[in-house]
């Protein structure tokens, strides 16, 4: 049998570099793929940021996903309407953001990094905060149909904002009726009121005097059971110290976004289906800000991709609040008329001049 005898490192020229030069490339390989590992798993980690970017935008004068009428009138027939009122929205990511993804929102226009505590704050659920976030909205659901009929030269007083189909005042009061007394107790302010219902009886019968179009009114109504736990009576109507229209408004979306931006749009879009005076001229029209009872727009967060998603969407003109001009400035898509507005009054009398093709403020 053949015996082969391998010859030691120290008989083979440079046998011994060799030897090093291998366990350092072994060494060398070895480091390299750990550090490659640890390079993928830093990159798939979860980080403390959530992605915004450009959400879907809805036509306040049409309907939603479900084909549910996003303003709905009741109590009168709306305007028919072709143009669009656009309230705009930003999306946020609800899972986990990795770190290459993060890197990668960091280098796209329009996508935005921002750190999760700012749109989630410590101490707060992401359930909790999504649920302020939807009574944000519908706060100002009732802020713009306030402003908006209030800007439409409606009276101003104590009254009926909408009858319950199931209550007690169905076919007896109406939406704009001026409440003055109850069983005869003034009823003038909801203190007075919420008095005069706590000392009722369900089942009871009691004269209702109120303003109905500068005439006064007075209807009989059954009182009716008080919800769970309630004392007294109620009258199953939903009051409200406001401007008073014989009509009501019912706004939806109520179960898709959240926050109190869609206010300014809200409010034109209530007046273009009620008002005597076509805001948009068949024009794609869209829009952010937060209003208050008195027509007063705000700033909102999230501007840029706003402004993206209108242009996208065809929005030729973009209504933005005055607060937000620094933002506006930054990064206009191309295209785009922004107009600056600090009022509803304002907004409404911008969109009649560009109509006529008169100037208007921009940021």
């Amino acid at each position: 049998m053949a015996r082969l005898s391998l010859p030691s490192a120290e008989r083979v020229p440079g046998g011994r570099a060799w030897v090093a030069l291998s366990r350092r490339v072994r060494t060398l390989a070895v480091a390299g793929v750990l550090f490659l590992v640890l390079f993928i798993l830093s990159l798939t980690m979860p980080v403390p940021y959530v992605i915004l970017s450009p959400g879907p935008t809805y036509n306040t004068l049409g309907s939603d996903e479900q084909g549910n009428l996003i303003i709905k009138i009741v109590g009168r027939t709306p305007n028919r309407t072709d143009g669009h009122l656009n309230l705009t929205t930003v999306s946020v990511t609800t899972q986990s953001v990795s770190a290459f993804q993060a890197f990668a929102g960091w280098l796209k226009h329009d996508e935005v990094v921002v750190p999760r505590a700012s749109v989630y704050p410590p101490g707060r659920s992401q359930k909790q905060t999504d649920q302020e976030n939807t009574q944000d909205f519908l706060t100002s659901q009732d802020s713009a149909t306030q402003a908006a009929l209030c800007e439409l030269k409606y009276p101003r007083g104590f009254g009926v904002v909408s009858v319950l189909a199931d209550g007690p005042s169905k076919g007896k009061l109406r939406p704009g009726d001026k409440l003055e007394s109850v069983a005869g107790k003034a009823a003038t302010t909801a203190t007075t009121l919420s008095t005069v219902l706590s000392a009722l009886k369900p089942g009871t019968t009691v004269p209702v005097a109120v303003s109905r179009q500068g005439k006064d009114v007075v209807t009989e109504v059954t009182v009716g059971t008080p919800p769970k736990k309630g004392k007294g009576a109620r009258l199953g109507i939903e009051v409200a110290d406001t401007c008073l229209a014989p009509f009501s408004v019912d706004l939806g979306l109520g179960n898709e976004i959240g926050g109190p931006s869609a206010g300014l749009m809200f409010a034109l879009g209530i007046m273009e289906k009620v008002g005597s005076t076509d805001l948009t001229k068949d024009r794609f029209i869209a829009g952010t800000g937060t209003i208050d009872g008195s027509g007063k727009v705000g700033p909102i967060g999230g501007i840029q991709l706003k402004m993206i998603a209108a242009k996208h969407k065809g929005a030729t003109v973009f209504l933005a609040p005055s607060g937000n001009c620094s933002d506006v400035r930054k990064d206009t898509p191309s295209g785009l008329r922004v107009v600056k507005v600090d009022t509803l009054h304002g907004a409404v009398q911008d969109l009649l001049a560009i109509e006529q093709g008169r100037p208007v403020p921009h940021c």
